[in-house]
C-alpha cells in the first residue's frame, strides 16, 4: 500500500468513527430531550413517591439511615436499601427536592441508552449499537421509567451495566469485568426483589467462562474468574448488612414475610400457570418496544414475535459461513484479521444472542411461576416495571437482528429487500414510540400539584397542628405527608388517627383515593370522609378539593 493510499484509508476509518460518535451523540441528546424537562409536573406523584422522598429527607437532613428499602407491592417485605443510597447524592445536594431526585433518575435513563448501545455494539458492530441506543432512546416505556421516582426506575441502568460487563468479561477474557457485572446485578436486586432473576443470567455466563478456561487449561484465568465470583458474593453480603441488622432486631420479620410469599405461590393466582407464562412472555418482550399489553395488544404480539424471530434467526439458524452477510467489523479482538476474524465475530454474536435469548426465556418462566400477579393488569397503577431488568436484553436482540438483516447477503435483490425490511421495521418502532410518549403533564399533576395541594392545606389549618389520615386506611398518606413536611407544616406523627384523631384542637385532614372505593365502602369527596370524621368531637369542614383525579382532600377544624 502506498503512503497516499494508507493515508486515505486512515482518513476514511477516522471519518467513519467520527460519524459513529456523532450518531451516538445525537441519540443521547434525543434521549435527554425526551426525559428531561418539566419533571415537576410530568412524573406521577402518589404514596410511593412520597414515601421514598420522606426516607431520603430523613437520611440527608436528619441523618436517619434506613435499614430497609421501599415496601414491595407483592408481599409484606421490602426491597433493598441501596436504592436510597443511589438517590442520596441528588437528595443531599438539593435538600431533598423531588425534582432534583427525578432528574437524577432521568440522567440514569440516558446513561442506560449509552450502555445498552455499547452492549449491542460489542456483540454485532457499530450499526447494532446505534440501533439499540436509538430504540431505547425513543422507547415510550423507557422514557416513562425515567421521569418519576420509583425503585424499579433505576433498573434499566443497573441491568444494562450488568449485562454489558458480563459480555465484556466473556469477550475479552478479562475477569475483572465479572466483578463489575456482579456489583450491578446486586444493585438490580436491591432496586426490585424480582431483579434476583437477572442473577442466574449473569451467573450462567460466568459459569460458562469458567468452564471454557478450564477446558483450555487456563488455570490462571480460571482462578481470576473464581476470585471475581467470590468478590461478587462478598459485595452482595456486604450490601445486605443493614437488612441483617434489621432482622436481628425484628425476629426475622422480612425473612418470614418473604418465605410466606414464596410458599403461597407468589401471590394470588387468578390464571393457571400454562396460560400465565404466555401472558408474562408477551409483557416482557413487548413492554420496551410497544408498551403495555392492554393498551396495544396487537402491537405487543407483533413486537414479541419480532424479538423471538430475530433471536432464533441470529442465534440458531444462521450458519457459521456468512460471506458478506457476516459481521466483519464487529468490535472485538478478532477485528481486522480477515476470514478468521470474521468467523470469530460471527461465533461471538451467536453466543451472545443465545445467551440473551435463553436469559429471556428463563426470565419469563421465573416471573410466570414466582410473580403470578403479572398475569393481570391493574388499571390506574404502574404495571410493567417489575421486569425492567429484561428491557436491555429485548432491545439488544432486536438491534442485533435488524443489523444482521441490513447486512444479510442473499444476492443483490435479496440484500436490498432485507435492508428495506430492516429499515422499515426500525422506522415503525421509532414512529410508534414517538407517537406514544408519556404526556407532558401527569394525570395527577405530579409533584407541583402535590405541593400546591399541601399549601392549600397549610393555609386552611390556620397554624394549628395537622393530623393526617388516609382512606383507605391501608394506603399510606405519604403522597400528602411529604409535601406538608417540605413546607414545615405542624404535622402530628404518622398513624395518629381514629375517633379522637389525637390532639382535639388539631386540624383534621383526610386524604381519600377513589381508586379504592370498594375497599373504603363509600365514595370519596364527602361520604367516606364524613363517615370517618363523624364519631369525633364536633367539627366544621373548612375546605374540600380534588387534588388530582379521584384524590380528594378534606380539611376539618374543631
Amino acid at each position: 500500500m502506498t503512503g497516499s493510499t494508507a493515508s486515505r484509508a486512515r482518513t476514511f476509518d477516522l471519518t467513519d468513527r467520527r460519524l459513529e460518535l456523532l450518531g451516538y451523540g445525537a441519540i443521547l441528546i434525543l434521549a435527554a430531550f425526551l426525559r428531561l424537562g418539566n419533571l415537576a409536573v410530568r412524573g406521577t406523584w402518589d404514596a410511593d413517591q412520597g414515601h421514598d422522598m420522606l426516607v431520603l429527607r430523613a437520611l440527608v437532613l436528619d441523618g436517619r439511615f434506613p435499614l430497609l428499602g421501599p415496601p414491595t407491592s407483592i408481599g409484606d417485605f421490602h426491597h433493598g436499601v441501596l436504592y436510597y443510597l443511589l438517590l442520596a447524592p441528588a437528595a443531599l445536594l438539593s435538600r431533598a427536592d423531588p425534582v432534583a431526585v427525578t432528574t437524577w433518575i432521568a440522567l440514569g435513563g440516558v446513561a442506560a441508552v449509552a450502555v445498552t448501545g455499547w452492549l449491542a455494539r460489542s456483540i454485532a458492530g457499530p450499526l447494532a449499537g446505534l440501533v439499540a441506543a436509538l430504540v431505547l432512546a425513543v422507547s415510550a416505556s423507557g422514557v416513562e421509567e425515567s421521569i418519576f421516582i420509583w425503585n424499579p426506575n433505576l433498573i434499566a441502568l443497573s441491568s444494562s451495566i450488568a449485562l454489558a460487563a458480563a459480555w465484556q468479561a466473556w469477550r475479552t477474557r478479562r475477569a475483572r469485568w465479572w466483578l463489575v457485572a456482579g456489583a450491578a446485578a446486586v444493585v438490580t436486586m436491591h432496586c426490585h426483589v424480582l431483579g434476583v432473576i437477572l442473577t442466574p443470567v449473569i451467573g450462567g455466563l460466568l459459569a460458562a467462562d469458567l468452564r471454557r478456561r478450564r477446558g483450555t487449561r487456563d488455570r490462571i484465568g480460571a482462578a481470576a474468574v473464581g476470585r471475581a465470583a467470590l468478590g461478587w458474593v462478598g459485595l452482595a453480603v456486604l450490601s445486605y448488612v443493614p437488612l441483617a441488622i434489621h432482622e436481628i432486631g425484628s425476629n426475622g420479620s422480612e425473612l418470614r414475610a418473604a418465605i410466606a410469599f414464596v410458599s403461597a405461590g407468589g401471590g394470588p393466582a387468578s390464571i393457571a400457570l400454562p396460560a400465565r407464562i404466555p401472558i408474562v412472555g408477551l409483557r416482557v418482550l413487548g413492554w420496551p418496544l410497544t408498551g403495555l399489553i392492554t393498551a396495544a395488544p396487537i402491537a405487543t404480539v407483533l413486537s414479541a414475535a419480532l424479538v423471538v424471530g430475530l433471536a432464533v434467526w441470529r442465534g440458531w439458524l444462521v450458519g457459521s459461513r456468512r460471506g458478506s452477510g457476516g459481521n466483519v467489523g464487529t468490535a472485538g479482538p478478532a477485528n481486522g484479521r480477515g476470514a478468521a476474524g470474521a468467523s470469530r465475530s460471527a461465533e461471538d454474536e451467536r453466543t451472545a444472542v443465545r445467551w440473551l435469548a435463553l436469559g429471556l426465556l428463563w426470565t419469563v418462566v421465573a416471573l410466570g411461576v414466582g410473580a403470578s400477579s403479572l398475569a393481570t393488569v391493574v388499571a390506574g397503577l404502574p404495571n410493567d416495571h417489575y421486569h425492567a431488568f429484561a428491557d436491555p436484553m429485548v432491545i439488544v436482540l432486536v438491534a442485533v437482528g435488524l443489523a444482521g438483516l441490513a447486512k444479510h447477503a442473499t444476492g443483490s435483490v435479496g440484500a436490498a429487500a432485507a435492508r428495506v425490511i430492516a429499515a422499515a421495521t426500525l422506522v415503525v418502532l421509532i414512529g410508534w414510540n414517538l407517537a406514544n410518549q408519556p404526556p407532558a403533564v401527569a394525570a395527577d399533576g405530579g409533584w407541583a400539584a402535590a405541593r400546591s395541594a399541601a399549601a392549600r392545606v397549610v393555609a386552611a389549618s390556620a397554624g394549628r397542628p395537622i393530623v393526617l389520615t388516609s382512606l383507605p386506611t391501608f394506603k399510606s398518606d405519604e403522597a400528602l405527608r411529604m409535601p406538608l413536611a417540605a413546607l414545615d407544616a405542624g404535622l402530628m406523627p404518622a398513624g395518629v388517627n381514629g375517633p379522637a384523631f389525637g390532639d382535639p384542637d388539631a386540624t383534621r385532614v383526610v386524604l381519600c383515593d377513589q381508586l379504592f372505593r370498594d375497599a373504603i365502602g363509600a365514595d370519596c369527596g364527602g361520604p367516606a370522609e364524613d363517615a370517618l370524621i363523624g364519631p369525633t368531637a364536633p367539627t366544621t369542614l373548612i375546605t374540600r378539593f380534588e387534588a388530582a383525579p379521584g384524590r380528594w382532600i378534606s380539611v376539618y377544624q374543631p
